[in-house]
């Protein structure tokens, strides 16, 4: 198991826009594939939560991304072709900053051009939780966190606060 250690706000790795990935038989690139995976598992184990992962949080500046949930497995140069008009807002969390929730606005459908494992290209289109959770990591490997997109300032709160608020209230924020 390749489980790698995730990289937290502040680190200037989070920033940078990741190089496309040109081989994709590469040891390098099946090596980033596997260690997205294990640490995805493992965060998962611990934490009890978490859908994706993406290249740039364990190190590597390669634009990889790697999903479990509705679409399993790696998707390799994602780029955003079509986004919806509408929105939606919710409260969103990240691996590289676990303790805090952000409010944000994500569209409600995106599709995405990417290439598989084999190099293939492929197209998803997605809505709901998955436009969602794909716009988070593509984020990512364009250097962009989830944090950069809050409402204003008054939108992130810790993970802590946000549970004790809504068991105070009975309903969500």
């Amino acid at each position: 198991m390749a489980v790698r250690k995730i990289l937290l706000l502040g680190n200037p790795a989070l920033r940078v826009r990741c190089k496309p990935v040109k081989s994709f038989d590469s040891d390098e690139s099946r090596g980033t594939i596997r260690d997205l995976a294990d640490t995805l598992a493992d965060f998962r184990s611990r934490r009890g939560f978490g859908r994706g992962i993406a290249a740039p949080q364990i190190g590597s500046l390669s634009r990889v991304i790697y999903l479990d949930f509705e679409h399993h497995g790696p998707l390799i140069n994602p780029n955003i072709v079509r986004r919806s008009k509408e929105t939606f807002r919710l409260w969103d969390d990240c691996f590289s900053f676990p303790d805090i929730l952000v409010k944000l606005a994500r569209h409600t459908a995106v599709t995405v051009s990417y290439q598989d494992a084999a190099g293939e290209k492929r197209t998803l289109d997605a809505r709901g939780a998955l436009s969602e959770l794909l716009q988070h990591e593509i984020d990512h490997i364009d250097g962009i966190l989830a944090i950069d997109r809050a409402v204003d300032s008054r939108h992130i709160i810790l993970r802590s606060e946000y549970e004790q608020l809504t068991r105070k209230s009975g309903t969500a924020l």
